[in-house]
């Protein structure tokens, strides 16, 4: 059995590590958030480019990632940790720094890490059976098997549509309604058999199960709605100069990150027939820097799960 206490149990490797590091354009006595710690490795290479005066918040949903942020720095006074969602940006900056209302650079590394995936117990994944949870966050809210006991067929569907544009949503919607009637749905590798069975073709490189399990696990944990929320207070947070560098995994949180970007930073459409092409605004606070960014290809066969993950940085104007 998987010690589920054990944080140094499973291995990971932060994905764009240096082009994440290099968009953040770090000052040495600059203020930074990391608003998704999981294991550190952007956290760290942060901190390795402040000197005694720069600062590091990190936050993170997941308890178990939070106890192992305090046990890499339980002696180092520039950094402050955080159990709690990105949704809470501005609070938790605040707690943290009181004086400092400005912020320097904050990094976003979406979705769930290696770490998360890999742990059974966690219900993310069913390359391995486990419990069927997916909350990043354990001690609160309700897991993917409570929701999928209770929830309407519709519901169900409309879920996995919205969050895993999976076209045989309504199909698996009404096969886990009859699958619950006779037994409740419980662990992932049989939430994943049903998906298969009820999934009249499959993608040749992927498991029917797959666009489900994401969609479940975003609805549970809010990802989507925390994500608007927490780039709103980004852009609020920053400092003129500051940085705002996500790095995204699929192309839900991609769309979002790439529309709240280019919204910042093109002034709004005018009507038809006005003698203008754009008006003036207030709301222009966000240059973009440079094209998306993708990792290399030595990046993705060192580490295969990299292949998906998109970077885009803006820059505060004002």
């Amino acid at each position: 059995m998987i010690d589920k206490t054990n944080t140094t149990s499973f291995n990971h490797e932060s994905v764009l590590l240096t082009e994440a590091i290099a968009s953040l354009a770090i000052k040495p006595a600059g203020y930074y958030i990391d608003a998704t710690f999981g294991r550190g490795g952007h956290s760290r290479a942060i901190l390795s480019h402040l000197n005694a005066n720069g600062r590091l918040l990190v936050i993170d949903k997941d308890r178990t990632a939070v106890d192992y942020a305090q046990s890499c720095f339980k002696e180092e006074e520039r950094v402050s940790i955080q159990h709690g969602s990105f949704r809470y940006l501005q609070e938790w900056a605040k707690t943290a720094w009181p004086e400092q209302d400005k912020i320097d650079g904050i990094l976003f590394d979406l979705g769930i890490s290696s770490p998360q995936i890999d742990d059974p117990h966690r219900g993310f994944s069913f390359s391995q059976n486990g419990p069927l949870d997916m909350r990043m966050d354990t001690s609160n809210g309700e897991t993917a098997a409570d929701w999928l006991a209770t929830a309407e067929p519709g519901d169900i569907a409309a879920v996995l549509t919205r969050y895993g544009e999976e076209r045989y949503a309504k199909r698996i919607a009404e096969a886990i309604v009859t699958a619950r009637e006779r037994n409740p749905i419980t662990h992932t590798v049989q939430l994943a058999e049903l998906i298969a069975k009820a999934s009249p073709a499959r993608d040749r490189h992927k498991h029917p199960a797959t666009r489900t399990f994401q969609a479940i696990r975003i609805y549970i944990n809010s990802e989507l709605a925390d994500l608007e929320n927490a780039l709103s207070q980004a852009v609020t947070l920053l400092k003129k100069g500051g940085r705002l560098v996500v790095i995204s995994f699929h192309s839900l949180e991609d769309r979002i990150t790439k529309h709240f970007i280019q919204g910042h930073a093109r002034a709004p459409s005018v009507p038809r027939g006005l003698p203008v092409k754009t008006l003036k605004s207030d709301h222009i606070d966000l240059q973009i820097c440079g094209k998306a960014i993708k990792p290399s290809e030595a990046e993705v066969a060192r580490n295969p799960r990299a292949r998906s993950a998109m970077l885009r940085v803006a820059e505060k104007l004002v």
